[in-house]
């Protein structure tokens, strides 16, 4: 079967242009591990980044069953309806065995995704540690050149490796549910501390009253973290739109606020390097698995780690002698 042929000057043109098929295109374009795609990817790349960088990127994330999604479509829909244009890169979460995803975000956002002024675009992790899609920063770019200037990055959950998110977008918002046992319980304090603003969701009929004593706690607990600024904590609510306004000028005034004193700018050059590196280790892990030298080897290392014969560190060094020789 014949694969689609790319054209980088129809795609940048579109793109540019605010043609959402032509963006969901050329994200797919990124997605593609096809060699010849990739190298048309890279000149689309190349065409879009200086039209880049304007927008607020937003990560999200939740412990399950916070509603997370509920969530996104309510608070984009709030802000579409205040004049922002909104883009989603929802992740699902991937089989380790099939690569297969369930990629129903569009379907749970119906509301959103009929805007003309919003972009949904769910993408599988893949497996990607963080959370987030293996192209999720190519992603952002095509969005922010298409026009939009508020980008939400949802994640598949809370773990560790959420830092990948951190490292990506501007503002960093952790969903928690009150009335879940005690609040601190089960909680890693690196997510913790990642936060930018914390916001209680459900916060609505008779949850209202759990949910304000949840917001205490929180308070409480993030005090006693040491941060340049104070963690906001705020109840909010999807069902009502309780609680978006003072999200939405949270948000504002934080962007503002690093924007006018040079952090937002040293911080995403920060992040334009670790993206470097982060694409050079993936190149070199390509590169490595699929050496001549390196594949006549990897059956016989293998099976001797797994029978006990070979410790793996020795097995480690050989591949790598053997890649490097």
């Amino acid at each position: 079967m014949p694969t689609y042929s790319y054209n980088a000057t129809r795609l940048i043109q579109g793109v540019l242009a605010g043609n959402r098929r032509d963006l969901a295109r050329t994200i797919t374009l990124f997605e593609s591990r096809n060699l010849a795609h990739q190298e048309v990817a890279s000149d689309v790349m190349r065409g879009l980044a200086p039209h880049a960088g304007g927008a607020l990127r937003l990560g999200i994330t939740g412990v399950p069953g916070v509603g997370k999604s509920t969530f996104i479509e309510s608070f984009g829909i709030y802000l579409v309806d205040r004049g922002h244009r909104v883009a989603v890169l929802a992740v699902d979460p991937s089989s380790r065995l099939s690569r297969g995803s369930i990629m129903g975000d569009k379907t749970r956002m119906e509301g959103l995704s009929r805007r003309d002024e919003a972009f949904i675009r769910p993408s599988p992790s893949g497996g990607t540690l963080g959370g987030v899609a293996a192209r999720t920063r190519e992603a952002m770019v095509a969005c922010e050149a298409a026009g939009f200037d508020v980008i939400l990055v949802e994640t598949v959950g809370v773990g560790q490796s959420e830092t990948t998110v951190k490292g990506m977008v501007d503002f960093f918002l952790l969903l928690m549910l009150a009335g879940a046992g005690d609040e601190l319980q089960g909680i890693k304090r690196g997510i913790m501390e990642l936060a930018d603003a914390v916001a209680i969701t459900k916060s609505d009929g008779e949850n209202r009253e759990l949910a304000e004593r949840a917001r205490k706690s929180y308070e409480n607990a993030l005090s006693f973290f040491s941060r340049d600024r104070k963690v906001p904590v705020v109840t909010a609510s999807a069902l009502d739109g309780k609680g978006l306004d003072s999200l939405e000028t949270i948000l504002s005034d934080f962007y503002t606020e690093d924007k006018a004193s040079g952090a937002l700018e040293h911080r995403r050059k920060k992040q334009q390097i670790d993206w470097l590196w982060a694409l050079v280790e993936e190149g070199l892990m390509e590169r490595f698995k699929q050496a001549p030298k390196v594949v006549s080897l990897v059956d016989e290392m293998v099976a001797g780690v797994e029978k006990g014969e070979i410790f793996p560190g020795h097995a480690a060094r050989k591949l790598l002698d053997r890649f490097s020789g």
